[in-house]
């Protein structure tokens, strides 16, 4: 699994700060001197942030998004993901792209050997008829319909910081499957990175009996 934080909006604490700030208080200032105050008083940040997430007001958290890039990830993991309406996604395309190279995910559950040779020979039985149905001149919108979900796929993620905190509220959890929960995991490291203040207190999950 590749995740990259590919790009955000700037400064997107103090960007979330500044529109919560403007909901309630009458400042007469201008949001420009407003946002260059906030650069030099981060503990106010904190403090306006917590203060609009204690409340619910989240709303303010949606002027600050965040684009990933993720690769070599299976498409059960895309299935569950787009359920997350509020989001943009763009996903690599069966139609248009050969699917001829084998490429999938083995999960991380397959622990016995057998359960792996198992799961091997299925995938290659998948691509074995998906090479017989394209040399049969079956297109490749067709063909696809024989791979697997375990087919590892590239996509592009935008979210909010507000539909983030809920995508991690519900991915960074024991309850979670754990090829999304992983993924969860490290988009929030990385959104942790920039933008400290809007994820604070959101963490991710860590198995203690499989992570120590």
């Amino acid at each position: 699994m590749i995740v990259k934080l590919i790009s955000h909006t700037p400064d997107p604490d103090i960007i979330c700060c500044a529109a919560a700030k403007l909901c309630h208080e009458p400042d007469e200032r201008s949001l420009d001197d407003m946002v260059a105050w906030l650069k030099d008083n981060p503990d106010h940040v904190k403090r306006v942030i917590e203060h609009v997430i204690k409340l619910g007001h989240t709303s303010t958290l949606e002027h600050a998004s965040f684009t990933f890039g993720v690769e070599d990830v299976s498409r059960a993991l895309t299935h569950q993901l787009v359920r997350h309406r509020i989001a943009s996604y763009s996903q690599q395309s069966q139609r248009y792209v050969n699917m001829d190279e084998p490429t999938y995910v083995v999960p991380d559950t397959c622990v016995t050997k057998e359960q792996e040779d198992e799961f091997l020979v299925s995938m290659k039985e998948a691509w074995v008829h998906y090479d017989n149905l394209r040399k049969m001149g079956l297109n490749k919108e067709d063909a696809r319909f024989v791979l697997p979900n375990a087919c590892t796929t590239k996509i592009v993620i935008t979210m909010n910081a507000r539909a983030l905190r809920n995508f991690f509220s519900l991915r960074c959890t024991k309850h979670a499957q754990w090829e999304i929960r992983k993924l969860a995991n490290e988009m929030l490291a990385q959104v942790k990175a920039v933008a400290p203040v809007l994820f604070s207190g959101v963490e991710p999950y860590v198995d203690e009996a499989k992570d120590g």
